[in-house]
């Protein structure tokens, strides 16, 4: 997120901004009545929304929006601090020392919302512009609904369990996802958990639904730890396949160079790397299934509870289950009309076709009239088979209304290739036409 790249946004969005008249007006400080720099204040306020969103942060540092973003030739708008200032006092920016600890204990959170309390009667307009970075509280909400959904994708449960180095990378860095998940924690849609297996394993848990997270359990904890293990596992691979691309590499090289002794140890090296590869694959593998597993049974859970829940309010409500029965068929009919109605409701297909696919049916068309196979288009009992067949095909083309214009229907029947007697019949079909 280069300054360049920020200015040849603003001019995108403000087509005026390097007019002089209306830049001086701009970058002067906001003096008057609340009503006077109202307008210049939510132009500010806006832009710097807009440039945070379209460069896909939520994280600003104050000196770099005022001496980098904004920055005229040297000149400054002097009205930034107070813009931040309000920003700040109307909750739609926030410090990250006032945000919730979300690594700590109960105790300790709440020890740090007295202490931003506390904090935030001292804040100033000039001091804002000494903050190392301020969240845009819109913008966080918005990652976070991004984290969940992209989690969602992935996960068919309710809630999820993460590492924090998988978590902080979703959000795009340590201090990002510090924010989110202080932000999840505040609304309870996420909660930290570590444990000790040789060494400290950080995780996240969080619920993927409207509800709140629900407490860490034992299952959480081993959860925690095999994707732990299935995340080292898959570096392990990675590491082991730059090492076997570089030996095949290096042995191409040497074959090249005339060395084969050192080709054939770069060979060994590749064998080598091949079968680590294997064992590292096989415990990958295992750790998946047995995750699968959890999952699996995690939903049959789930599914097990909604049926006893749902077998309780039956008994409840002294519900029988014929009625249930009935309302079932009756949501399924409603389910089956609403399709239907969807269907006539959709745009009629289009009637582009190819080509060949035009070619290939007027052959099977030839083919059927070859073979004198048009009688079931519309048979007439008391007819022979030759006059059966020109009467079925001379009622087919009027009932595809080939006949509203008497030329016209003439001179198809006769590049029809039908026999001279069918130009001259009888029909009151063919008369009425």
């Amino acid at each position: 997120m280069d300054s360049k790249s920020v200015k040849e946004f603003i001019r995108k969005e403000v087509p005026d901004w390097d007019d002089e008249l209306i830049a001086t007006a701009r970058f002067k400080a906001f003096s008057g009545q609340k009503s006077d720099w109202e307008p210049k204040f939510q132009f500010w306020k806006n832009l710097i929304v807009k440039i945070a969103r379209h460069f896909g942060v939520f994280i600003i540092s104050p000196p770099q929006v005022k001496n980098e973003w904004f920055n005229r030739g040297g000149l400054t708008p002097l009205c930034i601090d107070h813009v931040l200032f309000i920003m700040y006092n109307e909750g739609e920016i926030t410090r990250i020392s006032d945000m919730v600890g979300p690594y700590s204990g109960r105790i300790t959170q709440l020890f740090y919302k007295v202490k931003s309390l506390m904090n935030r009667s001292t804040m100033s307009p000039e001091s804002i512009l000494l903050e190392d970075c301020l969240i845009l509280t819109t913008l966080l909400k918005e990652k976070a609904d991004e984290v969940i959904k992209c989690l969602s994708e992935s996960h068919w449960n309710s809630h999820c369990v993460v590492t924090r180095n998988k978590f902080e990378s979703m959000c795009g860095g340590q201090k990002e996802g510090y924010a989110v998940l202080s932000y999840l924690s505040g609304c309870r849609k996420g909660q930290y958990l570590s444990t000790n297996k040789k060494e400290l394993i950080e995780g996240i848990k969080v619920s993927l639904s409207s509800a709140v997270v629900s407490g860490v359990s034992s299952l959480d904890f081993d959860t925690l730890h095999l994707i732990w293990i299935q995340e080292k596992l898959q570096q392990q691979l990675d590491v082991i396949d730059r090492r076997w691309e570089m030996s095949r590499q290096s042995a191409l090289a040497s074959l090249k160079s005339g060395n084969k002794k050192l080709a054939l140890r770069h060979a060994k090296e590749m064998k080598l790397g091949t079968e680590n590869r294997e064992k590292c694959n096989s415990l990958l593998n295992r750790v998946e299934e047995v995750l699968s597993v959890i999952a699996n049974a995690e939903s049959t859970k789930q599914v097990t509870g909604a049926i006893q829940i749902g077998a309780r309010v039956i008994k409840e409500n002294k519900i029988s289950i014929e009625e249930v029965q009935l309302c079932l068929e009756e949501l399924d009919e409603s389910i089956d009309s609403q399709k239907q109605v969807e269907k006539a409701l959709e745009p009629a297909p289009s009637l582009d076709m190819e080509d060949e696919d035009i070619e290939e049916e007027f052959r099977k068309l030839e083919l059927e009239i070859g073979s004198g196979n048009l009688k079931d288009l519309n048979p007439e009992a008391g007819v022979s088979d030759s006059e059966g067949t020109d009467q079925s095909l001379a009622d087919a083309l009027l009932n595809l209304k080939l006949a509203d214009d008497a030329p016209g229907s003439g001179s198809a029947i006769q590049n029809s290739g039908l026999p001279a007697k069918n130009k001259e019949s009888n029909s009151p079909m063919l008369e009425a036409a």
